[in-house]
């Protein structure tokens, strides 16, 4: 499975396409619904388990990995906490037996930015007759061309306004993509700009609705069964270029040495460095993930957040060192490492970011 899945990667990245093939892969592996839960049928994969899924992932093809993610991140909370209408979940696992059924968030606004760091949408959700109209814009939904399920973060209209995540099917008739996705890296994750205009849903297709509340505190908290295997996801990442470079050590042999590189110390010594860095990262992601999954209350919400701070550092150090090492064929376009340092440099701006996550962790090391 995942052979063929890095085999595909380079071309999806390069073309910035949808990578459906992948994608049919993964849900033929039984991986998209890993985490449907036992009350429902699934086998309830918990963080442990998510984050081994989307390392393994990570290392095969990140654009892949972090949409993947997103619906088991959807299924992992309903597990944990139902919440979905039942008729609709219900749809959801049905479609999910027969095709890849893709679920993920719209919640950055242009102008609103990140919700990890507080605001109210502008993404209007109006009552109708029949149910709800919503207008407005969202950034970066990954997945975008190929989700099932849109799940729209938006502010009701009248007096006294309210927050709630309204579920939203692809295709429904005023939903387009905006503004395409041309980053440097994770090129064919799809994380397009998208458009809701004057979208019609039925009634019932909102969850969570209520007053609007403080959000990043809220966020960042629950968030450890997401941090990790997202950091988990980055590490494979790393992996990936850890494999090329150990490819490359073994089959560079200059004339003015007569041997690998490999045998150097130069390279042993930074094949070193970065597997202390992997490594190290792995152990505290790894660690973690199963303390959360033991219910382990120990275990907080910040230690998470460190795990996931320490493992971007350490996943994008490592890749570094092996660019810097291999010099210009490190940086040369169609090679896997280049590909690689690009999707890495996408870790450290995931949301939550390195700051929200040090201020989150250090109020909690200054609290009396």
């Amino acid at each position: 499975m995942i052979t063929r899945i890095a085999e595909l990667a380079a071309g999806y990245d390069r073309s910035g396409a949808f990578p459906a093939e992948s994608l049919r892969i993964v849900h033929a592996a039984g991986l998209l619904t890993a985490t449907v839960g036992e009350r429902y049928g699934g086998r309830g994969a918990g963080v442990a388990e998510t984050a081994r899924i989307l390392h393994t992932l990570g290392e095969g093809d990140p654009s892949v990995a972090l949409i993947t993610a997103m619906t088991l991140a959807t299924h992992a909370r309903q597990a944990a906490q139902p919440h979905w209408p039942d008729e609709v979940y219900a749809r959801v696992l049905k479609e999910s037996e027969q095709r890849p059924v893709l679920v993920n968030h719209a919640r950055v606004e242009p102008e609103l930015g990140s919700p990890a760091r507080g605001g109210l949408p502008a993404t209007l959700a109006r009552r109708t007759a029949d149910g709800w109209s919503l207008s407005g814009r969202k950034r970066f939904v990954t997945g975008a061309e190929g989700l099932d399920w849109f799940l729209v973060w938006a502010t009701t209209d009248g007096p006294d306004p309210r927050v709630g995540t309204f579920l939203v099917p692809g295709g429904t008739p005023g939903i387009e993509i905006a503004d395409r996705w041309d980053q440097l890296g994770l090129r064919a994750s799809g994380s397009h700009d998208v458009a809701f205009r004057d979208v019609q849903i039925p009634y019932e297709n909102v969850i969570g609705l209520g007053p609007h509340g403080p959000g990043a505190e809220q966020d960042n908290r629950a968030g450890a069964s997401l941090h990790l295997p997202l950091a988990a996801l980055y590490l494979g990442v790393a992996r990936a270029a850890q494999s090329f470079f150990r490819t490359f050590a073994h089959a560079r042999v200059p004339a003015n040495l007569g041997h690998p590189v490999a045998r150097t110390e130069r390279f042993r010594r930074t094949a070193g460095e970065i597997e202390v860095l992997l490594a190290t990262a792995e152990q505290l992601v790894f660690d973690g993930a199963a303390r959360v999954d033991a219910g382990d209350t120990s275990y907080s919400p910040e230690q998470a957040l460190g795990a996931r701070v320490l493992a971007d550092r350490h996943a994008v150090r490592a890749v570094e060192l092996a660019v810097r090492l291999l010099g210009n064929p490190g940086l040369a376009r169609g090679n896997p490492l280049e590909r690689h340092f690009r999707g890495i440099q996408c870790a450290p701006v995931h949301a939550p970011q390195e700051d929200i996550s040090l201020l989150a962790i250090g109020t909690k090391a200054l609290n009396p």
